[in-house]
């Protein structure tokens, strides 16, 4: 509704306001109704202490599985730690050792002239012992 003061003798446009202001309340209503509370605030992944497990023990050392090459069409022979066991003992050799440590990891180490059957073998047999990460390693290039 608008009011005009004095003499009209031509036409105005003024806009009525008013429908545009009630939709704009219609809209504010239902966006608060429909958008939910947002007390919370973000989710945050907080550090948490190291379990009081006496039984598990920090690693001193990371074990490493090597592969020694014995010649050509020769099984290679396995290493743990520089300590030379027969395949047959790798499994339990590493759930030995895998049971005392916190973390579950392993690496392979390989000659180059191993065949890769092998190596797979032998990363197929330290998952299976408990491992959850094996890394693989090479010789560094000089």
């Amino acid at each position: 509704m608008s009011m005009t003061f004095g003499s009209r003798n031509g036409q105005t446009a003024d806009m009525n306001v008013t429908p545009l202001i009630d939709v704009l309340l219609v809209l504010i209503i239902i966006f608060m109704v429909v958008i939910p509370n947002h007390s919370r605030g973000e989710q945050a992944d907080i550090p948490q202490a190291a379990p009081t497990d006496s039984h598990v023990l920090p690693p001193d050392t990371s074990i490493v599985v090597q592969l020694r090459d014995e010649g050509e069409g020769k099984r290679p022979t396995l290493r743990i730690n520089e300590t030379r066991i027969a395949w047959e003992e790798l499994v339990p050799k590493m759930r030995e050792l895998l049971v005392p440590r916190a973390d579950l990891v392993a690496f392979l180490k390989s000659d180059d002239s191993v065949e890769f059957e092998y190596v797979a073998q032998a990363l197929d047999l330290t998952r299976a012992a408990g491992a959850e990460r094996v890394g693989l390693m090479t010789e560094q290039k000089r």
